[in-house]
This record gives structure tokens, sequence and C-alpha cells, in this order.
């Protein structure tokens, strides 16, 4: 039997301001407060409130046979309490209903994967324990940020717990190989992974409203025949994008809401179920193993990580920031740890890329530079900021080594801490 797996991204960066050379030491608040409120009220607006209320409707009135997933960034989170709760709220009456799932990410929708494993696994277990905190529920599928994967980081996030990874369907890495079946990574073959359908993914993300596009207009109808027709023994339809399709990148004038509406309908008449990650695994074994050596993504055509790092702008910017990463864990300033999350967003990075993209697609991040050069230095001042208060707190002079000695034995406490903490509840019982 075919199933659809629904996962939406959900991620609201934090806007810089326009920070000057001359700020720097001055001026500790990067953010634009403006811009972010407007961008939230926007979003709320068009897409996310109305969304949530659709996708309500749909597992009630299909008793619960549509199911859906999310994966939201902790700094999403973090605006939606700022700026609108009731946002969260509608997340909260969704979880309620049994049919949704929520997925382990990176809090601060990083690169972390890519250049600090303890970085890495503290965002997941900050994010997993915001999602645990507000929604009740604890993640156990892990989708990276970009769907950032290779075999490394396969192995590293199973290590952290979670045995089923989504990843995107990268030609490089698939071959003849169909998107439509779960497998297993070659790093480590209990991990379980889910492939992205991005042609199906995209057909509604960027190609719904597109007039000149030869399928359009694209109703539920056509797609759920579209995976009817797949051969019998393809079985799972991964569909993932951001939640910004619904609303934002395709408005309400252009029935996006009436096309997801009409899916569950249309899907039951085929005898088609709608499923989630965790419910997927259960249900269908790996029948392969996959490989990625070289990390990859659901980025620009190449499905590489060069959207990110890859010139010498993005690159300096990273290994900066990057290198902070030992004496920020230290640190116990609170407002240095928010700023912290923030900076890493992979957004920041985006905008000083110098590529060219030859589909002709926007991608849904409005460029708020008129050149990566111009998102380079903004962000650079801010860093420069950021690393003099870091350095204050603890010096340059400190080496690695000494950093590293006292993260061991703070990581020794924590745990001594919470071995006590067990036997006192033992104790107690």
């Amino acid at each position: 039997m075919k199933t659809i797996n629904l996962c939406f991204r959900v991620h609201q960066r934090y806007n810089l301001k326009r920070y000057r050379f001359f700020e720097i030491g001055n001026d500790h608040y990067y953010y634009d407060d403006y811009a972010n409120e407007s961008a939230m009220a926007a979003a709320v607006e068009q897409s996310y409130l109305e969304a949530n209320r659709m996708l309500l409707d749909m597992i009630k009135s299909s008793n619960g046979r549509f199911r859906v997933s999310f994966s939201i960034s902790g700094l999403a989170l973090e605006q939606f309490q700022q700026y609108a709760p009731e946002v969260i709220e509608s997340f909260q009456e969704l979880a309620k209903t049994g049919s949704v799932e929520f997925l382990a990410t990176p809090y601060g929708h990083s690169l972390a994967a890519l250049y600090n494993d303890d970085e890495f696994e503290l965002q997941v277990k900050m994010q997993a324990d915001k999602i645990q905190e507000l929604f009740g529920k604890r993640p156990t599928v892990f989708a990276n940020s970009g769907l950032l994967f290779s075999d490394e980081i396969a192995d590293k996030v199973y290590r952290m717990g979670y045995k089923t990874i989504m990843i995107e369907d990268a030609k490089h890495v698939m071959g003849w190989k169909s998107a439509h079946y779960v497998y297993s990574s070659i790093a480590n073959p209990k991990a379980k992974l889910l492939v992205r359908d991005s042609k199906l993914s995209d057909d509604i993300n960027y190609r719904f409203s597109q007039w000149g596009w030869c399928e359009y207009p694209l109703t539920a109808e056509k797609f759920i025949n579209w995976v009817n027709a797949s051969p019998a023994e393809e079985e799972v339809f991964n569909i993932f994008l951001g939640y910004e399709a619904i609303g934002q990148l395709n408005s309400r004038e252009s029935g996006i809401f009436e096309f997801f509406k009409a899916l569950p309908y249309h899907a039951i008449e085929k005898g088609i179920t709608f499923s989630t990650p965790s419910k997927t695994v259960e249900t269908f074994k790996p029948v392969d193993s996959l490989s990625a050596l070289y990390p990859m993504s659901w980025t620009d055509e190449e499905k590489d990580i060069s959207a990110w790092c890859g010139n010498d702008l993005q690159n300096e910017a990273l290994t900066k920031l990057y290198n902070l990463a030992e004496r920020v864990h230290l640190c116990s300033d609170p407002l240095l740890k928010l700023d912290w999350q923030r900076l890493q967003d992979t957004a920041h990075f985006f905008f000083m890329t110098t590529k060219h993209y030859s589909n002709g697609v926007v991608l849904a991040q409005n460029i708020p530079y008129e050149s990566p050069y111009e998102a380079f230095m903004n962000y650079m001042n801010v860093l420069s900021d950021f690393i003099e208060r870091v350095n204050a707190q603890y010096p340059t002079s400190i080496e690695n080594e000494e950093l590293n000695a006292l993260l061991k034995t703070i990581y020794n406490q924590g745990q001594e801490i919470e071995e006590l903490k067990s036997k006192l509840k033992k104790t107690k019982k």
C-alpha cells in the first residue's frame, strides 16, 4: 500500500541590523526587531495560523487518517513565543490529535554537524527538549538543517539516539535507486533513511504558482494520480517542503489551500494512506543501503553544501565562528549563548553566496543585502563584537588544551550530578 509522509520545515531567522564598524565594542545588540516582527506578522497572517487550522480540520474530517509531521527549529519556536504565542497554541492543538509528529533538528538551524560535534549534539538536544516542553512529545526522527547528510553525520545522529533520518534524493548518491523506499546507512546499518522526493516536493513548493510550468495548474487529483501511477513496489513518498509554501511562496489566491484540503479525499479514494516518519519505518523495511561520502543537502542542482560554504567569504566567517565553540560552551552568560545560537543560522552564510542559480527559482529567503560582500561585512562586524565579548570571559591566552580539560571536568561533574539525582529518586521511592 502506498503511503505519503507529508513533512514541513518551519524556520524563522533572526535578521541582523545594519551593524557598522564603529559600533564594535559599543553596541552588543545585533538584531533588526522591526524586520523580525514584520516577517513574523506576515508569516502568521498569510501562512501559519490558517495552515494549522486547515491541517487540524483535515485530521478531524478524516478521523485521524490524515497525518503530518513538522521539523521546527528552536529559533522559530523562540520567535513564536515572543511575537505570536497563538501559533504555539495552534501547534499544540495539532499535537493533541495524535496524528502529528515533531522531528529533531539543530536548534539554531545551523551547520554545526559539519564543524563541531559537541555543538551539534547540544543543539539537537536543546531543540528536542523544547519540543517536549511545548508539545509533550520527544522527537525520535531526525532532519538536519537543509537536510544536510553524510555517512559521518549518519553515524553521529544514530549515536545520539535517532534511528531514522530524513535525507535528500541527490542523484550522485541515489544513482538508479528510487526515493520511494526505506534505506539504511552504509555507515551504520541500524540507521534508517527516508529519502525526500525532490520533484514532487518542489512541484508544490516552487512550481505550483508558475503559469509557465507545463503541468500548471497542479490539482490534488493530478498529484495523487502521479503517486498512484508509480510502480506497485514503490510505496513510500516523502514530501518535505518549507511551511512557507502554504500562503507565502504560493499565495492564498493561487489555490494552495484548496490543493491541500483536497489531498486526503483523492488519496483515500485511491487507497493511498498518510503516515509519519516513525510509523513508516515500523511498517516498511530497508531494501538497500546508501552511502554519502561527502556532505549533501537539498539545496541547488548540485545538492551539496556550496550554497553555505562554497567561497572564501563564507569559509572565513564559518571558521571564525566555530573557533569560538569551546569558549562559548564554557560561558554561563545567557545572552552570549542566545546570540551564539542565532549567529549560526544557515541564512547568514547563504546571503554570502556568489553562486548564480540556473533554475531561475527564487529561494524561500528574501535576501536583505545588495551583494554577498555587503552580507559578509555586516556579519563580520557583528561577529567581531561577539568575539570581543567571548574573549572578555575566556581570553585567547588560554590554550585549547586547557579549555578541553575544563570542559571535560564540567562534563564529568554534570554526569555525577545526574547520577546522584537518579540515586536520590530511587531512595525516595
